[in-house]
């Protein structure tokens, strides 16, 4: 059993320490939660660049203490860049382009959002009192970029996904590696040029990232090296606020009654929802058992499979997605689950690099914020004024103009990243979230449903993993697990006609987590992912 750090008053989680430390730090100054996490977004976006940067995109689920007898307000930011004005079928077709390719210049589509999502989120801070200026926000991650910061275990054991065309993309190799060698953990990185661009932020704003000199400076790059993301689509990006999806979740011996919430497309937090909304209906009534996985499993399966039907850019969905929430859908489709035995569905592969990072303050204002480049270092573009890195989530648009996420010039790419939330009927509130692509949801369901369990934050979160479908440089769709599963469990699984793929213990492969918990006394419980280099942090 491990222990869960608990927390009296606030508390964060965050898969570098450095960034948990830094949200630590503004809650204790009297910042809420939506300052610290923009101090630890800023942070994680130097100290984390495999994962994640400025030039990505970013989703926000920020819960609201109710007021009095009022019910708690839940919002969602959709900081999701579109597709740049230069990135037309026309001009990948005549490229010779007959998929979107995933490194370089012509991977770096859409513009970045994380940055503007940033700022939405602060002027909602600001609307309920938050008075920590920008420049206090940014400082550590200014200090850390210009003096320097080790690189990380996770980092420097990553093994890229198609290492040689990063090292082809303009800035790559000049930005991340040290002599020409990829560094080693420990070794000390300076990002002068990313310092001097979150220093200019932190004096004249975060609106200068799209409408500013340093939208400027990044437009003339991008030009320089041919990306279809013109100076006009920076300056016409804006986040949006989204209404949440939600479901509600009946008592169940799997967990206690609570509501659910999770961002809309073109977020995948539907695929969420639906595998909790139907895992609920199946009845398992003991963790860590064979029906505890096999219920997860096949309710990823169809969760995913309606995924790829709905999710797409949020103003060009064909269906409503609360259609698939309702309790006679869900009633309908989780009795297609067969207790005994794996179904087949058909799945893409995905992957992806990806933080997720939590904080709930000592008013209970609680976030849950995901961050991300796509792939590992995104385009591996490294815009040289700026030291921006450019993110390929448009690697997620299909070049087949008949396609439900077709390219096309100002349009969203589909994303991996969804951000949940639980308000449980006893008053608690959770933050959790996960990265790792198609594994997001998955991975979400298996730490809530675990607390659900009874188990402990940090042994919910520690407990090993499974993830289905194809990933990167898999031959064929299987089950993916840690070897720390119970051996009774994986024969069962196998007998059932799961196709099992055995990795390690304490698999990268199988995601990072965190999770924040809050009673309605105040305490937090408060853990993250021992395969990141992160925790929690609090006072």
């Amino acid at each position: 059993m491990i222990e869960t750090p608990v927390f009296s008053h606030a508390a964060t989680a965050a898969p570098h320490q450095l960034a948990a430390d830094a949200g630590r730090d503004v809650l204790i100054e009297g910042g809420n939660a939506i300052e610290a996490m923009v101090a630890m977004a800023s942070v994680i976006a130097v100290v984390y660049p495999h994962m994640n940067g400025l030039g990505g995109d970013g989703f926000w689920t920020i819960g609201e203490p109710g007021r009095a007898t009022a019910e708690p307000m839940v919002r969602a930011i959709e900081a999701c860049g579109y597709a740049g004005a230069k990135a037309t079928l026309k001009s990948y077709d005549d490229r010779g382009y007959d998929r979107l390719p995933s490194r370089g210049p012509d991977a770096a589509l859409t513009v970045p959002g994380a940055v503007d999502g940033w700022r939405a989120a602060l002027e909602l801070s600001a609307s309920r009192g938050g008075k920590m200026p920008l420049s206090r926000l940014l400082e550590p991650s200014i200090r850390l970029a210009r003096d320097g910061y080790p690189v990380s275990r996770s980092e420097a054991f990553y093994e890229p996904m198609e290492l040689a065309s990063l090292r082809d993309a303009p800035g790559f190799l000049d930005t991340f590696c040290l002599d020409g060698k990829v560094p080693a953990a420990g070794d000390i990185r300076r990002v002068p040029a990313l310092a001097a661009t979150l220093e200019r932020l932190a004096h004249v704003g975060l609106s200068d990232f799209y409408r500013g000199d340093i939208a400027r400076e990044m437009a003339f790059d991008l030009d320089r090296i041919g990306a279809p993301v013109t100076r006009e689509d920076l300056r016409l990006y804006e986040a949006k606020w989204r209404k949440p999806l939600s479901l509600r979740l009946p008592h169940s011996p799997a967990m206690p009654a609570a509501r659910l919430f999770n961002t809309p497309p073109p977020t995948q937090g539907l695929a969420a929802l639906v595998i909790l909304g139907l895992f609920a209906r199946l009845g398992v009534k003991r963790g860590e058992s064979f029906e505890h996985m096999h219920g997860l499993i096949e309710a990823s399966k169809l969760a995913l499979l309606i995924r790829d039907r709905v999710c797409t850019d949020f103003d060009h969905l064909r269906e409503d997605p609360d259609d698939y929430l309702t309790a006679g859908y869900l009633d309908q489709l989780a009795a297609r689950i067969d207790m005994r035995r794996a179904s087949s569905p058909v799945l893409p592969p995905s992957d992806g690099g990806t933080v997720w990072m939590g904080a709930i303050g000592a008013d209970g204002l609680a976030v849950s914020y995901i961050q991300s480049v796509y792939w590992d270092y995104g385009s591996g573009c490294v815009l040289p004024r700026t030291g921006v890195l450019m993110q390929n989530r448009g690697l997620s648009f299909s070049l087949d103009p008949k396609a439900l996420n077709a390219l096309r010039p100002g349009r969203r790419p589909f994303h991996t990243l969804n951000p949940p939330l639980a308000l449980y009927d006893d008053g608690r509130v959770m933050s959790y979230g996960a990265m790792g692509g198609d594994g997001q949801p998955q991975f979400q369901a298996q730490v809530f449903t675990r607390v659900g369990f009874g188990q402990g934050l940090a042994d919910a979160i520690d407990a090993p993993r499974f993830l289905f479908g194809r990933t990167w440089g898999d031959a064929h769709q299987s089950l993916r697990l840690e070897s720390r599963f119970d051996p009774d469990v994986l024969l069962a699984l196998e007998r059932a006609g799961h196709d099992l793929v055995i990795d390690g213990a304490y698999s990268d492969r199988l995601g990072h987590a965190g999770a924040l918990i809050r009673t309605p006394r105040g305490r937090i419980d408060a853990a993250h992912d021992p395969r990141s280099d992160g925790g929690s942090a609090g006072f």
